[in-house]
């Protein structure tokens, strides 16, 4: 999102668009595409089986704040939420996040679990990310994980902050599609969101040079997760050129995106009306036919010169003025309707399902219950076939069948110096209950368990292993449980755990 003037800080039956009787000899997306991961040829997103499917969805903050969690789940649980935007026609989740949920031990806030989100007390921010991902599969969304901000204090106009260097940047895009690895609900990362002056696109400057960058970050996530898209977004300013950040993807045309992995490469930008900011175009007499060759211009060409798929990852207005309504009109019509072009199509995701966005408000009015129907009735037309829900690989959440998975998150409860206790949860991250489980570590020091609960131990030198009780062993897909230890001495931290599951 552009910030500059951001007030408040800043989805199975979907509604399936008529997509028979059409003129268009392109209008052939079928309602069960979508299964597997997805690669890209030519202009067009297509799934495992090279069926093309439409990015058709919604952004869903939060993860990059404070709260370290999408926001509304205060008011709403997280299954109702990920319901109605089914139910609404979208069919992906472009979910922004900090790099702060991927320190150890970070838990969300403002979560409200009065008869609602119950499955989700206890979870660190990373774990209700998988809840919310294995959910999101069974529904059939998919989600792009945006890296939106190095922290939760605020956007970058780099990839790397003093507190945040690349190698951080780059390790946690990799520990993000490790974790995912295997589960084609994720069926993308958005690598940065929204570089902005002094990045650059093509200077070669490798400390501002946003596309060598995203070379370096896309390689390293392919080579951990080679089915993954790579969304890789605009500057704002390019010989001279100024626009929206992210949104200048000129450069492309001289310096491309190259990536060690073929077709995983999807280009994206973002645009937005007077409610967030003035640009020139909106003043000029010839608005809004002139929007048309502006898009063309800055992102356009990439897309109708069949050089890659082109996902506009964020657009949104308050719908307040006649200007801001024409744009909309103007850029619904631009990104190609599903009726008459099926997947050929510009993707999207719009910003944002959140009401509380204060210069663009949302598809839910500020109950985080209503439909802002208005605002949802601009995109009908761009809306696109959902996917067939539960994944066709080891989805976390998908019913029956599948594989066992499980990981392990330690924290320390206490210490005291001369002891100390910890508490070990264990999550089914796999797409099969899990019929038991084993967690292993080892501690850099010379501490020993004391004592343990709701789990038996070996231990050998600094190795420990705990093995499920009989009453904890089995565990649901999405599910989790807890053992606890008292160890001594104190001061050894958290150690590196795995889960096995057994």
């Amino acid at each position: 999102m552009f910030r500059t003037l951001r007030r408040a800080l800043c989805v199975a039956a979907a509604l399936l668009l008529p997509l028979a009787g059409t003129q268009s000899a392109h209008a052939d997306v079928d309602a069960r595409a979508g299964a597997g991961y997805w690669h890209t040829s030519g202009r067009q997103i297509l799934d495992a089986a090279g069926q093309p499917v439409r990015i058709a969805g919604v952004n869903w903050f939060g993860f990059e704040t404070a709260n370290h969690v999408v926001h509304g789940l205060w008011a709403r649980d997280y299954k109702s939420m990920i319901d109605q935007m089914k139910s609404l026609g979208y069919n992906t989740i472009r979910m922004p996040y900090s790099d702060d949920i991927l320190k150890p031990g970070t838990m969300p806030d403002s979560i409200s679990y009065d008869g609602k989100n119950t499955d989700l007390r206890g979870l660190t921010s990373l774990q209700v990310l998988d809840r919310i991902v294995a959910y999101a599969g069974q529904a059939g969304l998919k989600i792009v994980l945006d890296r939106h901000r190095p922290d939760a204090a605020g956007q970058s106009a780099l990839w790397y902050t003093a507190s945040v260097p690349e190698s951080t940047w780059i390790a946690n895009l990799k520990s993000l599609a490790t974790r995912y690895q295997g589960n084609p609900t994720v069926v993308g990362i958005d690598l940065h969101n929204e570089p902005r002056d002094p990045a650059c696109w093509g200077c070669g400057d490798t400390a501002r040079d946003w596309r060598l960058a995203a070379q370096r970050a896309g390689n390293a996530v392919l080579s951990v997760n080679p089915e993954l898209l790579i969304m890789v977004e605009g500057v704002q300013s390019y010989n001279g050129a100024g626009g929206w950040w992210g949104g200048n993807l000129m450069g492309v045309a001289q310096y491309p995106v190259q990536l060690d992995v073929p077709n995983r490469l999807v280009y994206s930008a973002h645009d937005y009306a007077t409610s967030v900011a003035q640009q020139p175009w909106f003043s000029d007499p010839s608005f809004p036919a002139n929007m048309p060759g502006i898009w063309d211009r800055y992102w356009g060409y990439i897309f109708k010169q069949n050089i890659a798929p082109v996902w506009l990852g964020e657009f949104g207005t308050t719908l307040q003025s006649a200007v801001d309504q024409k744009w909309l009109s103007t850029l619904v019509t631009y990104l190609r309707s599903t009726s008459a072009y099926g997947a050929d199509s510009f993707h999207w995701t719009f910003w944002s399902w959140n009401p509380n966005s204060g210069d663009t408000g949302g598809i839910l009015k500020d109950d985080w219950q209503t439909v802002d129907t208005v605002k949802d009735g601009y995109l009908a037309a761009i809306k696109a076939p959902g996917f067939a829900g539960g994944g066709s690989g080891p989805d976390p959440g998908g019913p029956g069948g599948g594989t066992a998975a499980c990981s392990a998150a330690y924290t320390v409860s206490s210490d005291w110096g001369g002891g100390f206790n910890a508490e070990v949860k264990v999550t089914n991250t796999g797409s099969a209950p899990l019929k038991s489980w084993k967690v292993s570590w080892t501690w850099t020091g010379s501490q020993k368990v004391t004592s343990m609960w709701n789990a038996s131990h070996t231990q050998s030198g600094a190795a420990v292993t705990a093995v499920n009780a009989t009453h904890n062993g089995s565990v649901p897909t999405g599910g989790s449980a807890s053992f606890g230890l008292g160890g001594a001495p104190g001061g050894g931290g958290v150690p590196s755990v795995s889960c096995t599951a057994t």
